[in-house]
């Protein structure tokens, strides 16, 4: 799927990271979403590799990675701090970040804990965490009921996720912006589904949306009116929830000093959708952030 890219697996503390890269120059880490795997840039590395040194792991939890299991091990900041210690076991000391929806939480994590380590950050398709839960409007708390429902306490949502984690976890990819199965590569899908079938990808997956209310809110708060000053990209999907419901730049304003913001088509899941024009809008943002 990833020819070329050379795959390998780190250690942090015991959470085993899988990862592929490829590429020569700066480095770039690209971290993936809900309810997917590394598997989700299949399309996009490669197109970045050729200017960039790129490095797609899974998320702990997620694909291949490690599960473990407290909730307390899914903040966002347990994750972020995975990918900056990969990333120093491989020599880089600052890098480009990009993430897509879980990945893009755990990246904006990762700037406001190490703003010197990350040369620029790209947000895609996400509101600030906070911000999506001290003012949750009716239209997003019905799209995103998962967030909400994966919270419940184990193991209520594994048991019936677990009946049926092909429908559940397609109703999400398909379910956000107007998406079916036609606008996702086989072999990726393929890679997910085999995912999804791990009862501890299951669990892991519920633990990451646990830490989110049980963690991860009360440390964003901790930060508010923090503004973070590297060069800054925020996408998102025309078409999808975040893009129907919300000035998406508006909510990233007073938080990112020095933005690009930018539409793309498609729903949530744009980067599976329209993967050409994705690369392409952050290869055109990554060349600008070159010193």
């Amino acid at each position: 799927m990833f020819d070329g890219f050379t795959p390998a697996e780190f250690n942090h503390d015991g959470v085993v990271i899988p990862y592929v890269s490829a590429g020569q120059g700066a480095p770039v880490l690209l971290l993936h979403g809900f309810p997917q795997t590394h598997a989700m840039w299949a399309k996009i590395a490669p197109v970045l590799a050729k200017s960039y040194q790129v490095i797609c792991p899974d998320l702990r939890g997620y694909g291949a990675a490690s599960k473990p299991k407290n909730v307390t091990d899914y903040s966002f900041r347990a994750m972020g701090s995975d990918q900056l210690a990969l990333m120093s076991s491989l020599g880089f000391d600052r890098f480009h970040l990009i993430g897509h929806d879980r990945g893009a939480r755990t990246a904006h994590r990762m700037a406001l804990d190490a703003p010197e380590r990350v040369q620029s950050l790209t947000v895609m398709d996400i509101i600030p965490t906070h911000l999506l839960l001290s003012e949750l409007t009716q239209q997003v708390a019905k799209a995103y009921y998962h967030w909400f429902f994966m919270a419940q306490p184990e193991p209520l949502p594994e048991t019936l996720i677990s009946s049926d984690p092909f429908a559940f976890y397609e109703s999400c990819l398909f379910g956000w912006g107007g998406a079916d199965g036609s606008g996702f590569a086989t072999d990726q899908m393929a890679a997910y589904r085999t995912a999804w079938q791990d009862p501890e990808v299951v669990r892991g997956m519920c633990n990451d949306y646990r830490a989110a209310l049980e963690i991860d809110f009360d440390l964003d708060e901790q930060d508010l009116g923090r503004i973070l000053d590297m060069p800054a990209c925020v996408l998102w999907g025309a078409d999808g929830v975040m893009g129907r419901s919300y000035d998406v730049a508006r909510t990233w304003s007073n938080r990112l000093s020095n933005m690009t913001a930018k539409a793309l088509p498609g729903g949530h899941f744009f980067p599976d959708q329209y993967p050409v024009e994705t690369a392409q809008a952050l290869q055109s943002f990554l060349d600008s952030c070159q010193d």
